[in-house]
């Protein structure tokens, strides 16, 4: 007879569940089929390399959500991340972008800001929301605990996950009796 203690299969499932979730974002409809969609999981010392890049950035810009989103963190199971590669058309000279066309848009700077690289393609953004939102629904699904990040995002691009990605959000995940993303001080 096997026995599995409850933190250790709830660990495991948690793992599972985080990779049931790339699957959900991979899977998730795209505009006209094109991916430029980016995910990883990250636990461990690389996750906790996220949350002490998160303090480093705290300090820097005296945002105290940094360090209440790196407490969380470093809470959590483990850490999904989600990018988009954002700064090339889609060609539908839609404007959404604030450039009259699409060519227009692709000639522009691609210029970094504080957290992410800009101009976007509206059709790109929208990609990457519904990839975010099947994430974590499927993690919702399997009752794993999460919460789209930004902050955490911007953590890890700057250490470079998800290479060429230009918008990245982290969804950490955690399985307690109470979520510990939520009813959250500072």
């Amino acid at each position: 007879m096997v026995m599995i203690d409850s933190q250790t299969a709830e660990e495991e499932a948690v793992m599972q569940v985080a990779k049931l979730m790339l699957l959900s974002a991979r899977t998730a409809p795209k505009s006209g089929g094109v991916d430029d969609i980016h995910t990883l999981i990250l636990s461990g010392e690389e996750m906790i390399r996220v949350a002490e890049e998160m303090e480093k950035i705290a300090e820097e810009r005296n945002i105290p959500g940094f360090i209440r989103d790196a407490k969380n963190l470093r809470s959590s199971k483990c850490l999904v991340l989600i990018g988009v590669k954002s700064t090339k058309s889609f060609g539908m000279n839609c404007g959404g972008c604030g450039y009259i066309s699409c060519e227009a848009f692709d000639a522009a700077a691609k210029i970094k800001g504080n957290d992410y690289v800009g101009p976007a393609c509206i059709f790109k953004v929208s990609d990457f929301g519904i990839a975010l939102g099947s994430a974590v629904k499927t993690a919702s699904i399997h009752n794993v605990d999460n919460r789209i990040m930004y902050r955490i995002g911007t953590a890890a691009k700057r250490l470079g996950y998800l290479g060429d990605a230009d918008i990245v959000m982290g969804i950490p995940l955690s399985a307690t009796g109470k979520s510990i993303y939520f009813d959250r001080k500072s």
